[in-house]
């Protein structure tokens, strides 16, 4: 498995050597966030044959990520939008407008709702959150605050407002493809019960709650359960759009 390319603006992971891919998947960053967040996940999806590329910050630039996600549409099918935080808002408000017709289903980390915006973000100036208490607020891991330390995010950008009209684009209930929800059972930013009703709308939705996980989810102290759970949606996508089960738990 190789390291593509990495840089302040993308970042590639490949599945092992001599092994066919088995699908693409663009990860959307959150706020502030450089692709090198999703390093760990995106080397364990691409070690089960995956081939994985991390985009820019559409916070940033949204118009550069657009392009970067256009350009990976051609990979090997599935091809799959991830996106965390106001990431995840950016990828749902492009699928569910047909911006990216190609893209065959998207995952969702810690989607921001409207609700909970207006609560517990964009109201308090990121200069004034301590920064021990923001990566409280993203991640238990305490791998992944180390990592978090050495500059891949911004400090103070999780408490920046979510970008006018996104929360209103990634209407889900416009979304014909399948939807893998994924959300912390302790998310502070985005609670729980808010995000629940979010995904109620869309037509194909699976969410899953998990637990003792906070914001990031992709990138908790959970983070292995979560891969685990991306990787049968991923196989079961592979058979088909309605996501027919392969693994069946029998009654006993």
């Amino acid at each position: 498995m190789t390291l593509l390319h990495q840089h302040a603006a993308s970042a590639s992971w490949t599945e092992p050597d001599g092994l066919a891919p088995r699908g693409t998947l663009i990860v959307v960053p959150g706020r502030g966030e450089r692709p090198e967040v999703y390093e760990r996940f995106g080397r364990r999806i691409a070690g089960d044959g995956y081939r994985v590329h991390g985009v820019a910050d559409p916070t940033e630039d949204a118009a550069l990520t657009t392009t970067q996600i256009e350009g990976e549409l051609g990979g090997p099918r599935p091809v799959v939008l991830v996106g965390s935080d106001t990431g995840a808002l950016f990828a749902a408000g492009l699928v569910a407008a047909e911006r990216v017709p190609a893209v065959d289903a998207l995952i969702l980390a810690g989607l921001p709702v409207a609700a909970a915006s207006a609560a517990t973000v964009g109201t308090t100036p990121a200069t004034a959150v301590p920064w021990e208490e923001e990566l409280e607020v993203r991640t238990t891991c305490p791998t992944h605050r180390s990592r978090l330390e050495g500059g891949i995010v911004r400090r103070g950008a999780l408490y920046e407002p979510v970008p006018e009209g996104w929360a209103d684009l990634a209407d889900l209930a416009k979304i014909t493809q399948p939807v893998l929800g994924v959300h912390g059972a302790d998310d502070a930013v985005s609670p729980l019960s808010a995000a629940r009703d979010k995904y109620a709308a869309a037509p194909h939705a699976e969410l899953f709650a998990v637990e003792g996980t906070t914001h990031d989810a992709l990138n908790n102290a959970t983070h292995r359960t979560v891969a685990a759970t991306v990787v049968l949606f991923l196989e079961r996508l592979r058979l088909g759009p309605d996501l027919p089960p392969i693994a069946v738990r029998e009654s006993l």
